[in-house]
């Protein structure tokens, strides 16, 4: 092993495993591993509460992983890291690619920096399956439809690179005097992660948990349970994807090797797919910067929509009246989760039914979502308002009820989160204000006062949100 230093900047890639920066800097001598919270990061990609607790609890776990010789930092990552050179007198720098808009422009510009000054500075994919830069159609356009973008350009480049084995590492001692995990002050102030705490295990040991439970007991069935949300039906590995504690990689190849024998099952295809998706949502971030703040389909910026703080406070409480949609919202408060068919449900009720814009959605999921991922987020966020790539048409207005009836018959779901309607039987679980009174009586239900009144009239809300639909289109 050489004296020469390379420290390895962990970012979204919070794990020893298929890491391919990691390994480049293991290969060529002692490795200085730094983690730095940075202080530099736009109003609209700061971490929100629940991702903070997730990294509180990630960070704990990769320092255990590194026996204890990460370097923690918190400040600006150009400064940060001209110190860290200075101090260690590193003759390298690595790092696994970012692909936010604003990741992008403080990379390129570090990496300029530091090469500048004659550092060997490297940067990685270890958070992707295809890089978005590397897809794109016969005329060299990006893709803006999914299905071609993924089976005619994914599909059809080399296979995904097989995960990498954790590297042998010699951890250099630091010069650099750094912070503890608790010192980030990432924990609430308040115990709102309660339930938080019993039900999730930040780390890569807890994703290799989940993935393991879901290749045993869901991935044969995932087709039809993954719409069920009262079932374990899906993996719940996405705040593990977007914190790097598994790679995509290593997921991709474990549910090929379940499938061995039948590798044209259609379960194994439809969850390949959702990878898919989540490739697409950094692919379109990536070719449209702006679409977190912006309507991909620029006709929606004549969208009339509503303003109205108190129907916003009700979706966001769980208290609009309508179970399925409460349940979801009670569901992403009280888990920093929420099942990806209720996400739809939720979504299409807050911009049709209430006409309020998807932008206040994708900053309260921002804020409450363990997984909240700014690709993703923005991405379904205007595919659910139908102002996004290859997105549900705007005139595709879920009703609740039926979805309700449809994805959760018993109201298994809806009770957990709504314990107070558990009374009601299945045939008005899901519109417990058409239940006549001597049952909503003897279910000890008073609606307005145990359990919300609908804010909004379904029927009526949906014809208004196609009035409103026809009226952004006569303007456009």
């Amino acid at each position: 092993m050489t004296d020469r230093i390379t420290i390895h900047w962990f970012r979204n890639d919070l794990r020893l495993e298929d890491n391919p920066a990691l390994v480049a800097a293991s290969e060529a001598g002692r490795v200085l591993p730094v983690y730095i919270y940075d202080t530099t990061a736009p109003e609209s990609a700061k971490l929100g509460g629940a991702s903070k607790w997730w990294l509180h609890h990630s960070l704990h776990a990769l320092n255990a992983s590194l026996n204890g010789s990460l370097l923690i930092l918190k400040g600006d990552p150009e400064q940060l890291l001209k110190q860290l050179i200075s101090d260690n007198h590193a003759q390298a720098v690595v790092w696994n690619r970012g692909y936010e808009p604003w990741q992008i422009k403080r990379d390129t510009h570090i990496k300029q920096l530091l090469k500048e000054q004659g550092l060997d500075v490297h940067s990685h994919n270890g958070h992707l399956l295809w890089e978005p830069m590397s897809v794109v159609k016969k005329d060299g356009t990006p893709y803006k439809v999914f299905t071609p973008y993924y089976r005619k350009g994914c599909l059809a480049q080399p296979e995904p690179r097989f995960p990498l084995e954790a590297p042998n590492v010699e951890y250099a001692a630091s010069e650099t005097k750094g912070l503890t995990v608790d010192e980030l002050e990432l924990l609430p102030t308040i115990p709102w992660d309660t339930q938080i705490k019993l039900m999730w295990e930040p780390g890569p040991s807890g994703a290799k948990a989940k993935l393991a439970r879901y290749i045993q007991e869901a991935s044969d069935k995932y087709q039809d349970a993954r719409n069920l949300p009262a079932v374990k039906g899906t993996s719940q590995l996405s705040p593990y994807l977007h914190f790097g504690e598994i790679s995509v990689n290593q997921v991709w190849y474990a549910l090929k090797d379940a499938f061995t024998k039948d590798p044209d099952n259609a379960h194994l295809d439809t969850f390949l797919s959702e990878l898919g998706w989540r490739e697409f949502s950094h692919y379109l971030l990536y070719h449209w910067p702006s679409i977190q703040t912006d309507n991909f389909n620029n006709k929606f910026d004549a969208f009339p929509w509503r303003d109205d703080l108190a129907s916003l406070k009700a979706w966001q409480t769980g208290q609009t009246g309508v179970p399925i949609v409460d349940a979801g919202m009670r569901e992403l408060w009280q888990t920093g989760y929420m099942h990806n068919r209720v996400r739809m449900i939720v979504g299409s009720f807050l911009v049709k039914n209430l006409l309020l814009d998807w932008r206040a959605g994708e900053r309260w999921f921002w804020d409450c979502l363990l997984d909240a991922d700014m690709a993703a987020n923005s991405a379904s966020w205007q595919w659910v308002a139908g102002s996004g790539a290859d997105a549900a048409p705007y005139f595709r207005v879920f009703n609740p009820v039926l979805q309700g009836e449809k994805f959760d018959k018993q109201g298994d779901y809806v009770k957990r989160f709504c314990p107070e309607l558990t009374r009601l039987p299945p045939k008005y679980i899901h519109q417990p204000w058409a239940a006549p009174q001597d049952i909503l009586r003897a279910c000890q239900i008073t609606l307005g006062k145990d359990y919300p009144k609908p804010i909004v009239d379904l029927k009526q809300s949906r014809e208004r949100a196609l009035d409103a639909f026809q009226q952004m289109k006569a303007v456009s």
